[in-house]
């Protein structure tokens, strides 16, 4: 086997707050696998600040894994613990390697383009102005499901651009998702939590920032709205993690598999938690469109009911051209459009 890494930077096309900061570029490196005649292409990335991996020890950790592939040592008995999304992306070059064409990587009628997948129309921080710009654009769209990123902005004015959309859709028509990525503090979260209930909210993600179990606890325990658990699942191990919804049981997690280490361990995820009746749904961590297809493709095999958070492939002015399509609030496959030149680009490791 033949392993290299590609480099590439994706360009946002707007500023995208959250309440960890303002992202205008990402950085990916694609994991490309050579064997007999077949090319196979993973995605690795981190977001700063959330993803558990080293960033100083990335790029060697990239180079080590390519001399361990290109020795023949087993995918399996490589030790990728500490860096979530490269694993995610060995997983996927691996499931790409073996596919028979396009990057189908999970055949289904999702990859012969026969069916969507129900995804949420993702609105993020900004002015008033742009949020609510965001949302118009959204409900034009068709969108059903829509996810507000809060926490950012002052809370009287995220009050209001929430009533505003109530008073124009009741949850009947458009269902709300809220975001808050632990930017509220546990002193105040219930207070705010009471606010936002009258707007019949579906679920609010991470009030809290992670780690605070007791007082997450609470929050899910007495919270008028369902509470989703999103950054509190990266970096534990199984053990710990069972221990975590055992304690918190939250109404949903919500899963990332490039910060929880690809699918088979976002798969443990989902027995834990539907053992102790947690609902989940999936989530892309801004991939590019190569890992959006194979997560995409994953979630789709999975059959869940609920709409998924993958609307993030339209977010770069430079992604890589695939055969993702948005259309009617869905995220179609259409296998006659062609993949972007991934592979022309040259080796960076």
């Amino acid at each position: 086997m033949k392993a290299s890494i590609i480099k590439h930077i994706l360009n946002f096309k707007f500023p995208a707050g959250t309440s960890r900061g303002v992202l205008r570029k990402k950085v990916v490196y694609y994991l490309q696998l050579e064997q007999q005649g077949k090319t196979g292409i993973g995605e690795c990335s981190t977001i700063p600040l959330l993803s558990i991996d080293p960033p100083d020890l990335y790029c060697q950790k990239l180079s080590e894994l390519c001399v361990l592939l290109e020795n023949n040592v087993p995918p399996h008995e490589i030790n990728l613990a500490a860096f979530p999304s490269i694993a995610f992306g060995l997983e996927t070059a691996l499931l790409s390697l073996n596919a028979k064409e396009n990057q189908e990587l999970f055949p289904s009628s999702f990859t012969q383009g026969k069916v969507g997948i129900d995804i949420n129309g993702l609105v993020w921080m900004g002015d008033k102005k742009f949020m609510q710009t965001q949302i118009a654009d959204k409900i034009a769209l068709g969108y059903r499901c829509i996810k507000l990123k809060v926490g950012a902005l002052d809370f009287e004015t995220e009050l209001d651009i929430i009533k505003t959309i109530r008073k124009g859709f009741s949850s009947h028509h458009i269902e709300l998702r809220l975001d808050a990525n632990g930017g509220f503090a546990p002193v105040d979260a219930m207070d705010k939590l009471q606010k936002l209930a009258p707007m019949d909210i579906h679920s609010i993600e991470q009030p809290i920032r992670q780690g605070q179990y007791e007082q997450m606890a609470e929050l899910c325990q007495k919270s008028p709205i369902p509470i989703a658990l999103d950054e509190e699942l990266i970096g534990l191990k199984p053990s710990d993690a069972t221990l975590m919804l055992q304690q918190i049981q939250p109404a949903y997690i919500i899963l990332k598999p490039s910060l929880l280490g690809g699918f088979v361990a976002s798969e443990q995820w989902i027995k834990m938690a539907e053992k102790e009746q947690i609902r989940w749904w999936v989530t892309s961590a801004l991939e590019s469109n190569v890992g959006l297809n194979a997560i995409a493709q994953w979630t789709y095999s999975l059959q869940s009911d609920l709409p998924q958070g993958l609307g993030t492939g339209q977010l770069y002015d430079n992604n890589i051209a695939s055969p993702l399509e948005i259309s009617n609030a869905k995220l179609f496959y259409f296998p006659h459009k062609k993949w972007g030149s991934i592979l022309l680009k040259k080796p960076f490791i």
